[in-house]
């Protein structure tokens, strides 16, 4: 019996000694860094709900919440791939403020007077040329950077300062009202939340996506012979999301309409006020579904495109990308350019939101983008980053400015503090990669 043992292998000792808590993250291939996050998430919203006397966890600023995250959110998922590929991007925030008084001098000289008040085509005309407008300027920065050979760091600081100046030219320095009330919904509000209905129907839809990921990821496994989880770690884990999804959706659907509002909503569709006043739910506002679906969307061409496997072996190594037959510099300038395209989503976003474009529209964006994507564990070092982290660290961000705010703490004091969980993000990152290597 003791010659069994000591003859045993070296593995079975350490895996008998390892702890359950790290089984349970083996078996559930739980990311440590995002379970951090998500503790982290949780410990700030519990620290500002009490610091704040109980208004911060309540489903009118929980709902403010996810708008305001939406714009800077849409943003730090292409910032992910920018930083993977070993750039970074400081004008994001500039060019969200000249595409989005770009896309508001338009509506009101051209699209509105040439399709008419509200015609459906005046919003899909404006971000069609926001959209182009974001791609532009992304693609010529990628291409000075890709093909000139002049640092990402100087190019887009340059950028910073070019799209700034270019957002008060293009509108001599005047705020341009947006007139068109179907682009407005893209910002949110009362007007561009879908109601209690289709947001239990997006979250069944949701949960159902959820169940279908699961079980292809698993057949995939099992087709290529890879490791599989135990049944009950896939139970869990999705069974965690499905919670989350159905949490999230009673928390946007117990957010009411104000009185007024909801006697106006009345009005327009012929109800009629009951005594005790009409309770309508706002639900999951369209900027939000917009900034889950383009996560959607980039997470799927990071992990399933050619392009997505591209950029992480030019961040892993540049040379031997090059070697392997990439066209580093192609691949460089389609990132820029998809980072500005997104830009311009951000921008529509926020000029709906604040229902004009302004020249201080975008002013720091850069700054929360990159934490967002640092603090959602993208690596400045470069070929490592996921889409669903920047979306996380962009709530982490946006829930501390607005715990400020709701604090009545000014504005350079918000700066210091966001300034200050950047150089933590980033030495922690540091750590991180240190030990793991």
């Amino acid at each position: 019996m003791s010659q069994a043992v000591s003859d045993a292998p070296a593995g079975t000792k350490s895996v008998q000694a390892e702890s359950g808590f790290k089984r349970f993250l083996r078996a559930t291939e739980i990311d440590t860094r995002m379970l951090g996050m998500v503790g982290a998430l949780l410990v700030i919203w519990i620290g500002f709900h009490i610091l704040s006397g109980g208004t911060f966890l309540t489903p009118r600023n929980l709902w403010n919440l996810s708008v305001q995250t939406a714009s800077v959110g849409v943003m730090a998922t292409g910032m992910v791939l920018v930083i993977v590929t070993r750039n970074i991007d400081l004008s994001v925030g500039s060019i969200l403020g000249v595409t989005g008084m770009v896309m508001a001098i338009v509506q009101t000289t051209w699209f509105t007077p040439m399709f008419g008040f509200n015609s459906p085509m005046v919003w899909i005309a404006t971000i069609g040329v926001g959209l182009l407008c974001g791609l532009a300027i992304g693609g010529l920065q990628g291409f000075v950077i890709a093909y000139m050979g002049v640092p990402a760091f100087i190019v887009t600081l340059g950028g910073l300062l070019v799209w700034r100046g270019a957002a008060w030219w293009v509108a001599s320095g005047r705020t341009i009202p947006i007139t068109d009330d179907n682009f407005k919904i893209i910002g949110g509000g009362s007007d561009g939340s879908i109601g209690a209905s289709w947001s239990w129907i997006i979250a069944l839809v949701a949960i159902a996506f959820l169940a279908w990921s699961t079980f292809n990821a698993r057949r995939q496994r099992h087709r290529f012979k890879f490791p599989v989880k135990p049944m009950w770690a896939e139970y869990l884990t999705f069974g965690v999301s499905a919670l989350a999804v159905i949490v999230a959706t009673f928390i946007v659907n117990s957010y009411l309409l104000p009185g007024p509002l909801a006697r106006r909503y009345a009005e327009a569709n012929g109800i009629t006020m009951p005594e005790g006043g009409l309770e309508i739910a706002f639900g999951y506002a369209v900027p939000v579904l917009l900034f889950i679906g383009v996560g959607v969307v980039m997470t799927f061409i990071a992990r399933r495109t050619r392009f997505g496997r591209y950029v992480f072996a030019i961040g892993g190594n540049p040379e031997a990308a090059e070697l392997a037959g990439i066209n580093t510099k192609r691949v460089t300038m389609m990132v820029f350019a998809l980072m500005g395209m997104l830009a311009a989503i951000a921008a529509a976003i926020s000029t709906a939101r604040l229902t004009s474009a302004t020249n201080a529209q975008g002013t720091l964006d850069e700054l929360y983008t990159i934490a967002a994507a640092v603090i959602g564990g993208t690596s400045l070092a470069g070929g490592a980053g996921t889409i669903a982290g920047a979306m996380l660290g962009a709530l982490v961000m946006q829930s501390l400015q607005s715990g400020m705010v709701l604090l009545g703490m000014d504005t350079p004091l918000q700066n210091i503090v966001v300034g200050a969980v950047l150089v933590v993000a980033v030495w922690l990152d540091t750590i991180y990669r240190r030990r793991a290597a």
